[in-house]
């Protein structure tokens, strides 16, 4: 697997591009670093004086948008406090701890069944379905592998700049009926949600996580970014309705945000705030998508 891995990377001259670039990135300026990076991961020029396409305009509100609560609203314990304030604790998943370090975290406190995260990054995720049967050893080595990352150097994220990298762990949560957690993705602009995707088939370790878009009446859309689509139907949720309004409610006064739900068992669940999809990396097939989501996006002035 390992040889394999190094084999692609040699092969690919953007890839290696890409890892220099971030090896490189806390020495770089960030316009610069931006505009390097996107060239390699998206084949087309990064315009920051006229941009188009949703993907350049991420890159644009990550050098200009300053709004101060951005920092409170990615980091995965205070916003649930936010979250909290703003449409009621009935929907924010509860917190079983917070740690600063992996050998604080109390495992005797903690149920059979919980799930360890970073609240400052992504992907630090850990799921214990049965604590007889948990290896510490390896939950250990992931987590304070990304306790050591910074997604400010990685992608320039503004907002995870100066976030403490701490540890929670939250009540392990799975719907009965689909046997795992799908999300439900909105992408809002100025108060006002505009599609969806969801990403289901996160266990399929044989095929991969899945992605199909949606629009607000859940008609299927042609878009793929990323991942495949699912080979199963995606049903509509019962609280289908009440994630509209609400993410309308959470990206109230704020240019873009991406808002995320669970519905778990007939219950509606906040997921996470996401100010820059993918980083603003990933290309969408077909290309006209980039543009026509670009257009919901209406910059602010700087700030």
């Amino acid at each position: 697997m390992i040889k394999r891995k190094i084999r692609g990377v040699l092969h690919n001259p953007k890839i290696l591009g890409v890892k220099f670039l971030r090896m490189m990135s806390p020495l770089l300026p960030g316009r610069l670093y931006l505009k390097l990076l996107f060239f390699l991961r998206l084949d087309y020029k990064l315009n920051l004086q006229n941009p188009q396409t949703f993907n350049e305009k991420l890159q644009w509100l990550k050098l200009n948008y300053r709004n101060p609560d951005l920092p409170k609203m990615v980091d995965k314990f205070d916003v649930k406090k936010y979250v909290g304030e703003v449409i009621g604790e009935k929907y924010v998943i509860p917190t079983l701890g917070v740690w600063d370090t992996f050998s604080e975290v109390n495992f005797e406190s903690l149920p059979d069944q919980f799930v360890l995260k970073t609240t400052h990054d992504q992907g630090g995720v850990v799921i214990c379905k049965d604590k007889n049967q948990f290896d510490i050893d390896s939950a250990k080595k992931k987590i304070n592998r990304h306790l050591k990352k910074n997604l400010y150097h990685l992608s320039r994220e503004w907002p995870y700049k100066n976030i403490k990298p701490r540890i929670i762990a939250e009540k392990y949560m799975v719907d009965v009926k689909a046997g795992e957690l799908m999300d439900y993705k909105f992408f809002c602009f100025d108060g006002k949600p505009k599609l969806l995707y969801v990403a289901s088939d996160r266990q399929n370790k044989k095929d991969g996580i899945k992605f199909d878009y949606f629009d607000l009446d859940f008609n299927l859309l042609n878009i793929t970014q990323a991942y495949a689509h699912s080979t199963n139907e995606i049903e509509k949720p019962k609280c289908f309705s009440k994630m509209i309004k609400l993410a309308e409610i959470l990206s109230k006064n704020l240019p873009h945000v991406r808002v995320d739900f669970y519905e778990i068992n007939g219950s509606l669940y906040f997921g996470e705030l996401t100010f820059f999809h993918h980083g603003g990396f990933v290309p969408f097939h077909p290309e006209e998508w980039d543009y026509k989501i670009g257009s919901y996006l209406k910059l602010p002035m700087k700030c």
